[in-house]
């Protein structure tokens, strides 16, 4: 009888994750992203991650002041006749990315200051409601060559639920675990992407505008739960695969593109899901200048599922992968866990905290300053 309960409730669990058959999750579909969403079921996906076509409009080459060409985005696929011309289609990929997103669902759209705006309005004008716009200010931007301008440090990200009404998922809790306990801000402080994670060949970025792995990690983290769908209409090298791949998140992607394509099936092969223990993030009880240690874990410099220690490694506990820890049935943040085990009324967990690095048992804080080194100016 307790063996037939176990598999009762184990059926019982895997049912509840069972996505719907006639998504084609894990696939990247060929073609015009308007047509491939129009495949999909109506009110079938919890969350639109949509990178679109910024309409730059470039006119001539950028040069850096020792003549070399800056790589600018020159592609035929950024380029419209007119701004009628974006604006229409706009408003055809939304009206579908709408259609395919469930009452609870949420819509993400990143741009710069050439479409962010048309786009924002747009998305009004067809009943979404905007819950945040978020600035993704970069560390290490591209300086203005031509000194004609502010050199361009940020873009914005629009996070727009179905109506203002509508329900939508937030985890307020792990979003301020991942800043070591404090509010997560609507300004985010990333690098660009870069280092072994920007994809080349032949020596050549293979897509122009791929966006940083830790970018994607804040958004699925803050507004997906584990087993959501998400849809990327304009999936280009696959960043949004990877990430929800490592989350346990499903994805679908729409790219016509087949060198991207090609990019992302393998970037997305080699992505590493997380286990189950570190993929289980702080709940919120309602249901920086400084770096944050979950910006650490976002960025890949401290994997979710590493064991710290104290210096004598008589207190361990496990990192996961909102920057919470847990040891045994105790969790919290690397400075509240680290109290609480102690007893204490404080604890300083950059200094308390220890990991294996590089064949030595290292404070946390060295991680830090090594993300600081790899990101200053």
């Amino acid at each position: 009888m307790g063996q037939l309960l176990v598999g009762e409730k184990a059926r019982l669990r895997a049912a509840k994750e069972v996505v719907r058959p006639d998504l084609p999750v894990g696939q990247i579909l060929d073609g015009d992203c308007i047509e491939a969403m129009r495949s999909l079921p109506s009110a079938s996906v919890d969350l639109v991650f949509a990178d679109p076509p910024y309409n730059l409009q470039l006119g001539g080459d950028l040069a850096r002041p020792d003549g070399s060409h800056v790589d600018a985005v020159t592609d035929h696929w950024d380029q419209f006749a007119s701004f009628a011309t974006y604006d229409q289609f706009t408003r055809e990929w939304l009206a579908e990315a709408r259609r395919v997103l469930k009452p609870n669902g949420s819509l993400w759209v990143i741009g710069s200051y050439h479409n962010i705006f048309r786009v924002g309005a747009i998305l009004q004008d067809m009943g979404f409601w905007i819950l945040n716009d978020v600035v993704w200010r970069k560390a290490n931007p591209m300086p203005n060559f031509k000194g004609t301008r502010f050199t361009n440090a940020h873009e914005t990200l629009i996070w727009a639920s179905m109506g203002e009404k509508a329900k939508y998922t937030f985890n307020y809790r792990a979003m301020k675990t991942l800043n070591d306990e404090l509010q997560m801000r609507s300004d985010w402080v990333l690098p660009i992407c870069g280092g072994q994670e920007r994809l080349k060949s032949g020596g050549t970025k293979v897509h122009p505008t791929q966006k940083p792995e830790a970018l994607l990690y804040r958004v699925m983290l803050a507004t997906t739960n584990k087993g959501d769908v998400v849809l990327d209409p304009f999936f280009g090298t696959g960043t949004t695969g990877a990430v929800a791949k490592r989350l346990g998140r499903e994805w679908i992607g729409c790219e016509r593109e087949s060198i991207y394509r090609q990019a992302a099936l393998e970037r997305i092969e080699l992505a590493l899901p997380l286990d189950e223990s570190a993929l289980t993030t702080m709940q919120s009880a309602r249901s920086a200048p400084k770096v944050a240690f979950g910006l650490l874990v976002e960025t890949g410099l401290i994997v979710p599922g590493t064991m710290v220690s104290d210096k004598k490694r008589k207190i361990t506990a496990q990192v996961r992968a909102d920057g919470s820890l847990v040891a045994g049935t105790e969790t919290g943040s690397i400075h509240g866990l680290g109290a609480k085990l102690q007893g204490a009324p404080s604890c300083n967990g950059w200094s308390f905290w220890h990991l294996e690095h590089e064949g030595e048992l290292k404070p946390l804080d060295a991680v830090r300053q090594l993300y600081l080194l790899a990101t200053e100016d």
